[in-house]
């Protein structure tokens, strides 16, 4: 930190000079940095524009898809079987019969204090007959459990309490518990090694006094067209049956004495509303296009007129009259304006829902195509604009950001030209501290010397 005194000898407030005439030379830099503070509002606009214009390129991807359009509803005639639908799906009615729900394979060992074998050693099966080996670190049951669990044999393990025995020694089951549904999940428990197993002398614990096979791993089934030529009987290792029907997801969790009915249904008003909703991308960008070039005109002596980020942007420009031809031009003919997508006599986008259901009531498929030929012109004209590599948006923010570099770097240049003026500034004035402070040492020299010379009036009265 540099310490300055202003004026010891020529009493100028020399740091308020120094000041003065640095925001003289500083001018250039202000106007680099005013107009870098321009310039990044302007990108910060663009980008936000150019990723509102990618949303609506994704969405209009979708729409132009076949079926893009599509909505359904799933709906049963019972609580037990839910639909949940996905991408595929297509209008179906149809009824069925759940025979089963999955069950997940259960078997609960015999009550005791402690694993009546030691070393505690067993042996677990899977269905397929693949056998693992496990042992625990004690007799403990938690132990025993901890053990199964950690050798990921596809069972869960818990000791259970099960209350105390004679002497009032706490006892517990072991519940061991396929993790997955189904047949597939099956297991058996053996109280031995594996070579004990393979020998046939080892024990299947849920054949012991007190244990039992709490639940035998199932599967869910359900038959299609029951009692017709045609039944089909389907399974399915846990309770939802993935594409039932093409895109169409059923999940039971009873057993049906009675037909389920399961309908997949045209969806008129979520169509209506997923239209309005790609139309609402549109009418956003727009809005955002027309705020940005508004210009504020002086209303008096002395304003200022002031421009929008986007005001005399060709590319913006370019980008609101493509998407606008995008939208409102006729496919083979037929006007959008007769579906309730039309432009007023101010350009503004308006969606007529009420007219857009009518139409899709009456002719689904002219609609469906209308719709996903004009979201295809628009995918097609976002893209090109919004294009991570090659849009002429991305570009546009690209060309931004080389301006701003480029001025930054002057700005820098002008920071090490301003310090060095300073410097120089500040050796000046310190330089003519120090000759006034000579020219002050001399003038009171000469005076002291002038006023030790003797007078001529003396020299006369001597």
């Amino acid at each position: 930190m540099s310490l300055s005194l202003d004026g010891l000898v020529s009493g100028l407030k020399t740091t308020e000079v120094i000041k003065a005439l640095m925001d003289v030379h500083a001018i250039p830099r202000t106007l680099l940095k005013a107009k870098i503070d321009d310039k990044n509002v302007v990108m910060t606009q663009l980008r936000t524009l150019n990723t509102a214009v990618q949303n609506l390129a994704a969405a209009a991807e979708k729409a132009a898809a076949p079926g893009g359009l599509d909505r359904f509803t799933g709906t049963s005639s019972s609580e037990s079987v839910k639909v949940a639908l996905r991408t595929g799906a297509a209008p179906v009615s149809t009824d069925i019969v759940v025979d089963r729900v999955a069950q997940a394979h259960t078997v609960v060992s015999a009550a005791a204090s402690r694993w009546p074998a030691d070393p505690p050693v067993l042996t677990l099966e899977d269905a397929t007959g693949k056998r693992v080996q496990v042992q625990a670190d004690s007799t403990s049951m938690q132990d025993i459990a901890q053990a199964i669990n950690d050798a990921d044999t596809g069972v869960l393990a818990t000791a259970v309490p099960a209350g105390k025995d004679a002497d009032g020694t706490p006892v517990y089951r072991l519940q061991l518990r396929a993790e997955e549904s189904g047949e597939a999940g099956r297991f058996r428990v053996y109280a031995g090694d594996l070579a004990a197993v393979t020998a046939g002398t080892a024990t299947d614990v849920s054949t012991e006094p007190g244990a039992a096979v709490i639940a035998t791993g199932t599967d869910a089934q359900l038959r299609l067209w029951a009692g017709t030529a045609a039944e089909q009987v389907i399974t399915s290792s846990g309770n939802t049956f993935t594409d039932l029907f093409e895109g169409v997801d059923v999940t039971v969790s009873t057993v049906s004495t009675s037909p389920v009915t399961v309908t997949v249904a045209v969806d008129s008003e979520a169509r209506a509303k997923a239209s309005g909703e790609f139309i609402a991308l549109l009418t956003d960008i727009f809005t955002r296009i027309d705020n940005g070039s508004k210009a504020t005109v002086a209303a008096g002596q002395g304003e200022k007129t002031t421009l929008g980020v986007f005001t005399g942007d060709s590319t913006i420009r370019g980008l609101r009259t493509a998407l606008a031809d995008a939208i409102q031009h006729p496919v083979d003919g037929v006007s959008p304006s007769t579906v309730g997508i039309s432009t007023d006599m101010y350009g503004k986008l308006t969606f007529d829902e009420e007219k857009f259901s009518e139409a899709l009531a009456k002719d689904p498929a002219a609609v469906g195509a209308l719709f996903s030929a004009v979201a295809a012109r628009v995918e097609q004209t976002a893209t090109s604009y919004s294009d991570k590599y090659d849009g002429l948006l991305t570009s546009r923010i690209t060309g931004q950001e080389s301006e701003v570099k480029s001025l930054g770097e002057q700005m820098e240049r002008w920071d090490v030209r301003l310090a060095q003026r300073k410097a120089s500034l500040e050796r000046t004035y310190a330089r003519l501290e120090v000759m006034l402070s000579q020219m002050q040492s001399q003038s009171s020299y000469l005076a002291s010397q002038i006023n030790s010379l003797p007078s001529s009036r003396s020299g006369s009265d001597s």
